[in-house]
């Protein structure tokens, strides 16, 4: 099945971005995207997707990016000016379902809207007029939606039900890895226990903006003194961390290795770590407590042990599967216990446990693309479902 898909994209620097729209490729859909940019454009390499650029936003600055949405909204018919009329429009985060009504009527104002929502910004939860007044604005736009997407279970439990003003039903699309080739050689993984007097290397890969989770890291990787190294890699955050390159020179047994492509980078810098952190603070007790971030999905599926936290959706996730290296506090003394007392038998343990999941867990193929891209499809076609429901999804683990 062939549709069209506009895609409306909060940051077209984000390798999440592209992974969606080479899954929604994948699956048969013709993709035009239309997005805000931070940096180096994911997309400009990807072959058959037109990209229109909106503007230009910065990480962290709220009032700037509103400012962008305005504009951006003020110029929409010039932006979307001969691309294809979409059967779905897919808009990502609230600043992008701020201009879907918009987009909508620039094709005829019939074509439904899904609202793919994988974090819950921290002013949406606030108490005060900011919050009521970015929910109620959350709301005001989601009322030309069908349809709400998003990545954990946690998000609908703790903010969508009782917070949200949406009325929407829901689809869980889980971070995932995207595999769209048969490698049946990578699975299950293979274990790498560290050769006689090398480290146990803990991989923190992805969107690095956890100052407490360096922090953490970094004394730990001292305390330890080349019993562990910290692997870091991924797009880091200017503003959480201005002059990160100092900050790693000056840690002992840190290193950083810049961004990487997902997905064909994973097996690689994966298969170099022990572990995977899977744990985050950025939002720490919102956002940081609910998400089942892409390093979990990652880590698992290339046979790195997940690090979590048990109190977290991650550590529920895991420890419903008897999976992973849970910590009851994330602290430099837990791990250096922790660590101190591992032996290469505990973590073979570890691993073999974690290579004899169902490789579906972690990953989707092509298959799960196309099956996506038909539940996309059948918008146009079908009554909206009950509010609130949680919509069986090929992207959904079992259990």
């Amino acid at each position: 099945m062939t549709i069209n898909v506009l895609y409306l994209a909060h940051d077209l620097s984000d390798p999440a971005i592209r992974r969606r729209v080479v899954m929604l490729k994948a699956g048969g859909a013709a993709v035009s995207v239309a997005g805000f940019l931070r940096d180096a454009n994911r997309l400009a390499d990807e072959k058959d997707v037109p990209v229109r650029v909106l503007g230009h936003t910065a990480d962290g600055r709220f009032a700037q990016r509103i400012a962008a949405v305005v504009k951006a909204r003020a110029g929409l018919a010039r932006h979307l000016s001969g691309l294809r009329r979409p059967d779905v429009i897919i808009a990502r985060n609230l600043e992008t379902l701020a201009l879907a009504k918009g987009a909508r009527a620039q094709f005829g104002g019939s074509v439904p809207v899904v609202y793919e929502c994988l974090d819950i910004h921290r002013l949406l939860l606030d108490d005060g007029l900011k919050g009521r007044l970015l929910r109620a604005a959350e709301g005001q736009f989601g009322r030309s939606a069908s349809l709400l997407a998003t990545s954990s279970p946690a998000f609908v439990e703790h903010y969508f039900k009782p917070r949200s003003n949406l009325r929407l039903p829901v689809m869980l699309l889980e971070n995932k890895v995207l595999d769209l080739e048969a490698h049946p050689g990578l699975w299950p993984p293979i274990a790498r226990p560290p050769r006689k007097g090398e480290p146990w290397r803990i991989g923190w890969f992805g969107a690095i903006r956890c100052r407490k989770s360096f922090a953490i890291l970094s004394e730990f990787a001292a305390a330890m003194d080349g019993q562990v190294e910290i692997v870091i890699r991924g797009r880091v955050s200017p503003k959480e961390f201005p002059d990160f390159e100092r900050q790693v020179a000056q840690a002992p047994h840190v290193s950083f290795h810049g961004t990487y492509r997902n997905p064909e980078d994973l097996s690689r810098i994966y298969g170099e770590v022990q572990f995977v952190w899977a744990i985050d603070f950025f939002e720490e007790g919102l956002n940081s407590e609910w998400l089942l971030p892409n390093r979990l999905y990652e880590g698992a599926l290339h046979g790195a042990v997940p690090i979590a936290l048990s109190s977290t959706e991650t550590g529920r996730f895991l420890a419903l599967r008897q999976l992973g290296l849970l910590l009851s506090h994330a602290d430099v003394a837990e791990l250096v216990r922790r660590f101190e007392a591992l032996a290469a038998e505990d973590y073979l343990s570890l691993f073999a446990t974690l290579a004899d999941t169902d490789r579906s867990i972690w990953a989707v193929g092509r298959a799960e693309c196309q099956a996506l891209v038909r539940q996309l499809a059948a918008l146009g076609s079908t009554a909206p479902a009950e509010a609130g429901f949680i919509i069986p999804s090929p992207l959904q683990s079992e259990g």
